[in-house]
This record gives structure tokens, sequence and C-alpha cells, in this order.
């Protein structure tokens, strides 16, 4: 299970509603704790203050969301959860099924999320047919980060293709620079994984071997070819990878040691925090033979059923600043993100960011739009675990077989189902 932030915001917009006499508080429980993280989490914090309720904060840092999610267990297991908390994906499902979760229907009403969210993000934030969570943002995962001033100096072009990707990454080398930058952690294993993944298996046998689990997709030919695809890639990962951390990884492209990185878009806001440009500093690509393709990791607030009527005000006010445009347009500015309001305006936003908005509604329309296995979107976190184990046991492994990996894959995958 993976888990995000408790918040109890109470915030009454006087453009939807009169302004409450009665303001409550909104506990957060989160795990966004980085520079550019920070900065947009204190965004919320404000406009939750700037409308008279009082958050409470408990950012829980390390580990991708497990030790918040340890901390959240304890928490509701006591009955003393907090107004909102960081959780996402296939988790929220599963506690929904704990009957822990408040309905936010009346609130989705008001503001018409139905028609401002695309319906594969409606169904991650229902349960049971109701609304049981608020989308943040939208991320996407399989962008390709690069240094142009880098590039231009090896010779190299700009990658559409994995056969590009590759040349390039030769051109990289020879000219004594770091072709890839990569911080070795299961999780961004597993990243670079999906997106080689989302490439040569196509929208729609990604989705069957990563939502649906079918065993014929999982071992088939194509998969073999992903995993050989993995296996060259490292050998543009230089030795000393191991447990290096993604904004360390994004430093080493910025600083033009290396020529390109892998991850999701949450890396813009390094670049951003540093004063960097899109289209001129850094540039961002669909990572090669995803175009048209659009894997997605989207933060978001479950809400915890609450027994004091002013904190549940609160907390529906939390919902209805989130979906608001104003939080939507800064939140995403500072995280790297996109809005999940599909009526945003973005004429202030990067030029990375507008491709993003225009890739995101593209997807949604033509099947391209595809959940993160690798984030938390796709599946359990019980299939994601066995899937880190086998990738980074394989990427780790230069004598490993792509055959042999594919078949562990779908091993493991059937084992904690």
């Amino acid at each position: 299970m993976k888990l995000m932030s408790r918040l109890a915001i109470a915030v009454s917009l006087t453009s939807l509603m009169p302004l409450s006499a009665l303001a409550g508080e909104v506990e957060v429980l989160h795990w966004w704790t980085s520079g550019g993280e920070k900065r947009a989490v204190d965004t919320l914090q404000k406009l939750v203050e700037d409308q008279g309720h009082t958050w409470k904060d408990f950012a829980v840092a390390g580990g991708g969301g497990e030790a918040a999610m340890t901390v959240l267990k304890t928490r509701a297991v006591s009955g003393n959860p907090p107004a909102a908390a960081q959780i996402k994906g296939p988790d929220i499902q599963e506690w929904g099924e704990l009957g822990l979760l408040a309905k936010l229907d009346g609130v989705a009403k008001a503001q018409q999320w139905d028609q401002l969210l695309p319906p594969q993000v409606i169904d991650v934030m229902q349960f049971g047919g109701h609304y049981v969570a608020v989308p943040v943002n939208v991320h996407r995962v399989n962008w390709l980060w690069i240094n142009p001033e880098v590039f231009a100096k090896a010779g190299a072009t700009p990658p559409t293709t994995l056969d590009e990707f590759f040349a390039a990454a030769d051109k990289l080398k020879a000219a004594g620079f770091m072709p890839l930058a990569h911080g070795g952690q299961p999780w961004q294993d597993s990243t670079v994984f999906e997106d080689l993944a989302l490439g040569l298996l196509g929208p729609d046998d990604y989705r069957k071997a990563f939502v649906d689990l079918d065993r014929e997709v999982l071992t088939g030919a194509k998969m073999v070819e992903v995993f050989a695809a993995l296996q060259k890639l490292h050998g543009y990962v230089d030795a000393n990878a191991a447990g290096r951390d993604w904004n360390s990884a994004t430093a080493m492209v910025m600083n033009g040691k290396a020529g390109m990185q892998i991850m999701g878009d949450w890396a813009k806001s390094e670049w951003s925090a540093a004063g960097k440009q899109a289209g001129s500093d850094y540039q961002c690509l669909p990572f090669p033979g995803t175009q048209g393709s659009f894997a997605f990791n989207i933060d978001s607030l479950a809400m915890f059923k609450l027994g004091d009527a002013d904190n549940r005000k609160a907390q529906e006010d939390l919902a209805r600043t989130v979906m608001g445009t104003e939080f939507q347009n800064v939140f995403n500015q500072n995280k790297g993100s996109i809005p999940v309001r599909l009526d945003q305006d973005m004429s202030g936003f990067d030029a990375c960011a507008q491709q993003s908005m225009a890739d995101f509604k593209a997807a949604a329309a033509n099947g391209g739009l595809q959940p993160s296995l690798a984030h938390g979107m796709a599946a359990s976190s019980y299939v994601q675990g066995a899937v880190f184990d086998v990738v980074t046991n394989f990427f780790n492994d230069p004598k490993a077989d792509p055959k042999v990996a594919a078949q562990q894959l779908a091993a493991a995958i059937e084992a904690v189902q």
C-alpha cells in the first residue's frame, strides 16, 4: 500500500459559497518533501489558512511513501485518521473496502467533476460509484530529459525512436559524457522498464500486461524484447548509479555531466528551481517510441470519515480548493506536473507542460492514456513489489537472460495475486 498526506483543510471560496463563520482543522499526511514538492504543498497550506482554517502538516519523508503509509495504518487502526492522506491508484480501493473513506459526491457535483476529469481519472478517484478522493495533479512518467548543450557538443540528435536513442547514447559516450543519468533504486529501474514496455508493447498490450496481468503478454516475445532493451540500456549507465536519488541524477544532466535522464515530469521541478528554461536550457521529449501514449501518475488526497462537523466542512472545502483553478495552476507550476482539469488555462505554463496537457487530452481520447505501474497506478502494491524485484535483479545482472526474466516476471506476479 502507498500513502500520502493527511489534510483536513477548510476552505470557503467566496465565489462558490458564503464564507463560513466556523473554521475546522485539516491534518495532511504526505511525503512532498523535496524542494519543488515542498513549495507546492506550501501553496495548498496557504490557500487553506487564507480561508480561516488550521492546517496541520504531517510530512513523512522517505521511501516513496512507504513510511507515510505505515503511519497512516497506525492512525486508522486506532480510530484517529487524518482528514486527508496522500493515497493513490488501487490503494484507494483498498481503503474504500475497509469502509474508512468519506464521500465527496456533493462537492463533485457542485464543481462538475464528471465534466472536468477524463473517465480514466474518474475511475481511480471513485469507490463503489462514489468520489472518495480528489486528484491533485497529473504526472507524465514517459518523459526523456536532455541537455541540448551536451547534445550539441557530442554531435547527437534528440531521439524519437529507440534506435535513435541508442545512437545518441553512443555519441554522448564517445564524446566523454555520461549518456544516461540514472539512480539505481528499484522504483527508478522500473520506471525505465515501464517506459520501454509502453513503447515496445504499445498501450493496448501494456494494459494487458500490467493492469489485466495477462500471462501470455507477460511472457511473450515483445516482453522478452523489453528486457533485452533494458539490458542494452544498462550499458549506458555509470558504475556509481547504485542508490543514487533521482534528483541527483537530474542534477547531472543539469550541470552538463550527463546528456539524458528517463524520469517523470517531477524532474522538471528541479530544473525550474534552478532557474532553467524549458526549450532552451533543457528539452523534454516523449520517451522514444511512446509518442501518442501517456503513462500517468496521479497524486490524490483520499478523504477519511470524520466525526466533527466543522472538520468535515473543512475537509469538503479542501477538496474544492484542490480542484479549483487557482490551486491547480500554482501547485502544478511548482510540482512540474500538469493540472488534472481538462478546462485549465495553460497559457502561463512552460512549453513542456503545454505539450504534456495536449498529449494528455489526446491520449485520453485515443486509448493511449495508461496507468503507471512503477508509480502505483496500474496494480496493487504487491504486484508492483514483485515487478520491482524481478526488474532490479535483472537490471543489475549483466548475464541475465531476457527470456528467463519474462517467465520470472509472470511467475512473481502470479505468486502475489
